[in-house]
């Protein structure tokens, strides 16, 4: 089929590109489904450790569950570097359909694994490789379709285009969220903590077919074309992106201006705040997943907004507004969360403090990701329970040898030294003293699970919105600002490393870190330090050392 041109030439149809509204929505769409891949095993932690981890206790389960999710971040650096070489050397359409095929296959076989029960550690050792996989994989995703994007961009709409491929993180997790909550609700919850959890994961088969159908319709980057045909495409990219200092200082500046930042706000955004209500203040799962997909469908429009508000102010200022507002925001909205979604929590804890008395010599951190300690010493077994219950604490120091000791109010509970003890002999004992815990706490006003009545769901979802703007504000203008910044030979490889580091090292272990933390510490708002430290540094560098980017030549 021909058409006419604006100046009366015919043009052979055949020969035009995909249109712009074609190269958005293909991209956006196989994006959003690899996160949806991607977020599915987070926002089912709890189920995960209970199905893969049965042999720890609540605590090291879920810890190690949040740990694995970390370790599928943890690997996206590599899958950057794999995958950018290829999108640099042999182009980018080919790299993105790789990842996308390699994600959702291994999302696809977690439904298919068997548990703990049924295979003993052959389950978790085969989840290990796939969440491996699934990092690999979405490593090499973001870079590619926001290059692709961008490449195809007009420079005064850049922002604006490539918003959609940041906004598809969050029809990712609202997919993850809504197939989870239907899911439950269709087989209950019984059924679902049993097998229907495997049903997510399988899902991903249909958006895998969707998403390669979609990407076979796209034809090259214009831009990647006309370097590969001058015969200017780079041989080298790994050499030429981080061996020479021209490239490795932008790498650099990205990592620490931003992409810190971005890692530590939008996972505290949409993963701690997720664990934070749910674990520690312990309002019912259902009504958090309701409040986290309300959260997150606001959170779509956002991106665009903010994208196309850096078209007009410039990337710079809309990214850094972002990461100052959670900043600033992050002790105070928890804390403020806590008093409207757990108001009985929160007046508890004020009046009557929770102390542990015991030998610090006696005391261990509160983790084990890789499942090996028993956490059986009387301080162990005493911060484990109140960890449990989500309850913060005070620590004293006892005489060297004293068993350790919980006060609550007047009441004072005797913990035991569980370290000769065998494993059954280990475990009544231990429910033995987290009934005597939990009747003191009860005695003294600590609600054992939030009380739907006192929940304030408008508060905690104004808190919820308020890093969600926080997010969106910084993640926008992402894509477009990293284009930017970076030369066309290794856009690829340059751009997705240090992506891939905040978001997957600095980001992806928040919910692990911040969790650990506050077992460790006793302190259920001590999590927040960990991200807080990543964005003050972005906060400062940003303000003093990042260029503007808008409007620059990308060619």
């Amino acid at each position: 089929m021909a058409e006419v041109a604006a100046d009366g030439s015919v043009k052979d149809e055949a020969a035009k590109g995909p249109s712009m509204r074609t190269v958005v929505v293909a991209s956006s769409a196989g994006t959003a489904f690899e996160w949806y891949d991607f977020f599915i095993f987070g926002t089912m932690a709890t189920i995960i450790s209970r199905n893969f981890f049965a042999a720890l206790n609540d605590t090291a389960g879920l810890i190690a569950a949040l740990a694995l999710f970390g370790a599928g971040f943890a690997f996206r650096p590599l899958g950057a570097i794999i995958f950018g070489r290829i999108g640099d050397k042999a182009g980018r359409k080919g790299a993105f359909l790789i990842t996308v095929t390699l994600m959702g296959g291994a999302t696809f076989a977690i439904g298919l694994l068997p548990t703990y029960e049924q295979a003993g550690m052959i389950g978790p050792a085969l989840l290990i490789v796939l969440r491996i996989l699934q990092g690999l994989a979405l490593g090499g995703e973001y870079g590619g379709a926001a290059i692709y994007v961008a490449e195809h961009a007009p420079s005064n709409r850049r922002g604006e285009y490539t918003g959609w491929i940041q906004t598809s993180a969050a029809f990712g997790l609202v997919g993850a969220l809504l197939v989870i909550l239907a899911t439950r609700t269709i087989v209950g919850e019984d059924a679902f903590a049993a097998w229907g959890w495997r049903i997510p994961f399988l899902v991903s088969a249909g958006l895998l077919a969707i998403s390669i159908f979609m990407r076979l319709k796209l034809s090259e980057s214009p831009t990647f074309k006309r370097l590969k045909d001058a015969g200017e495409a780079t041989k080298a990219p790994l050499a030429e992106a981080f061996g020479r200092w021209s490239n490795l200082k932008i790498v650099l500046l990205v990592l620490f201006a931003f992409m810190s930042a971005q890692g530590a706000v939008w996972y505290t955004a949409f993963f701690y705040s997720q664990v934070f209500l749910e674990r520690f203040l312990k309002v019912e799962p259902a009504t958090v997943n309701m409040l986290m997909i309300a959260a997150t469908i606001a959170s779509a429009p956002l991106y665009v907004f903010f994208a196309w508000l850096s078209d007009r102010i410039g990337r710079k200022w809309v990214m850094w507004f972002g990461m100052t507002l959670a900043l600033v925001a992050f002790f105070p909205a928890f804390h403020a969360m806590s008093r409207a979604a757990n108001p009985a929590l929160a007046e508890a804890q004020a009046r009557t403090p929770v102390v542990v008395v015991a030998d610090p010599a006696d005391c261990s951190l509160q983790f084990d990701p890789v499942g090996k300690a028993t956490f059986a010493t009387s301080c162990d077994i005493a911060k484990t329970i109140l960890a449990n219950a989500g309850v913060s604490y005070e620590n004293r120091a006892a005489p060297a040898g004293t068993p350790a000791r919980v006060l609550v109010g007047e009441s004072a509970v005797a913990s035991l030294d569980g370290t000769r003890l065998p494993p059954a002999d280990l475990k009544a004992a231990r429910a033995g003293v987290e009934s005597e815990v939990k009747a003191a706490l009860a005695a003294n006003g600590y609600p054992a699970t939030a009380d739907p009545e006192r929940v304030n769901l408008v508060a905690v979802f104004g808190v919820l919105m308020l890093f969600v703007v926080a997010a969106t504000a910084l993640y926008g203008p992402m894509a477009a600002a990293l284009v930017e910044l970076f030369p066309t030979r290794v856009r690829y490889t340059a751009l997705s490393l240090p992506y891939h580091i905040g978001t997957g090292w600095i980001g992806g272990f928040v919910p692990f870190s911040a969790f650990a933390i506050v077992t460790a510490t006793g302190d259920i708002y001590s999590g927040l330090w960990y991200p807080f430290l990543f964005t003050a540094i972005s906060v400062v560098v940003c303000l003093f050392m990042l260029p503007e980017t808008k409007g620059r030549p990308i060619d």
